[in-house]
């Protein structure tokens, strides 16, 4: 399976009483067929997943298979907090048309999620997958590190086809890139390191920011194939201050704000995450004003 390109961790739109809003999820996933993406990830952390039933979570991954343009891959996220579980989503998931799984790393019990725990855990999930998996390093909301050690263990399992990194942890990043087989796919999870990605030869990203920058985060990449160095740069610097805004500023609320912005159907966040109040609205317009993108 080929990862390479753009994949938007797509958002889930939310009706005022709270409800998934069906109708504004399929309209957005035909306004991202309409640009150069390479699939999308159901459930991902900018999806709000944690705040979806299992019911929920299932539905959506029918809308987008079912909506999605043929040439794009699905990736649902399916990590729980047991083995178990994770097996039993993740293949409803595949049942439901899911072509990959994004597993998170279990939490909750943190200091005992040793080397050992972890590689046990994604082997397990890996040997009953029904589809292939990738592991999903978010420490900042996880407060769990995947090592080097065991990446380089993991990549062995035919069934683990590849790895999201989203520590933002650059030489980190690069020392993965070094311990692992070319074919073991690593996927930059941020975009603030999308460029310096490339240029160590990684291929493709899952973004938060292509939820509303798709066309954008894609064009970073064209420019630096094409040698086109400075524009690559130039484009990359653009954006950083609105990434850096709809991830740790506002959260997945200034996201669907901008998301909104730039023409998606975002729907309200579900509770207890916050819209966003007049004021940081007004500040997020500047910055998409100054980045060009309104």
């Amino acid at each position: 399976m080929n990862l390479t390109g753009i994949f938007p961790p797509i958002i889930t739109p939310f009706k005022e009483n709270g409800d998934v809003d069906e109708e504004k999820f399929i309209r957005n996933i035909g306004r991202w067929n309409n640009q150069p993406l390479s699939g999308y990830l159901v459930l991902g952390s900018n999806s709000e997943a944690p705040f979806l039933s299992r019911e929920e979570k299932l539905r959506l991954v029918e809308l987008a298979v079912e909506h999605a343009a043929p040439d794009r891959t699905v990736i649902v996220g399916s990590g729980m907090e047991s083995a178990r579980e994770t097996i039993r989503l993740t293949n409803d998931a595949a049942l439901a048309g899911a072509q990959a799984a994004l597993v998170l790393t279990p939490s909750y019990y943190g200091e005992q999620m040793t080397d050992e725990a972890l590689a046990s855990f994604f082997s397990a999930v890996a040997d009953a997958s029904s589809i292939p998996i990738l592991v999903y390093n978010v420490p900042k909301f996880t407060h769990v590190n995947v090592s080097v050690d065991v990446l380089s263990r993991l990549q062995k399992h035919k069934n683990i086809i590849g790895m999201k990194d989203s520590s933002g942890n650059m030489p980190q990043l690069a020392s993965f890139r070094k311990a692992i087989d070319p074919r073991f796919q690593i996927l930059v999870g941020t975009a603030s390191g999308w460029l310096p990605a490339l240029e160590m030869g990684i291929k493709g990203g899952i973004l938060a920011l292509a939820n509303c920058c798709g066309t954008e985060c894609v064009r970073v990449r064209e420019l630096y194939e094409a040698g086109k160095l400075k524009e690559a740069g130039d484009l990359n610097s653009r954006l950083l201050p609105v990434n850096k805004a709809v991830t740790s500023t506002y959260g997945v609320a200034g996201l669907k704000y901008a998301c909104e912005r730039r023409g998606f159907d975002s729907g309200t966040v579900r509770s207890p995450l916050l819209p966003l109040n007049a004021d940081q609205k007004s500040r997020l317009d500047e910055i998409l004003v100054t980045a060009g993108l309104v």
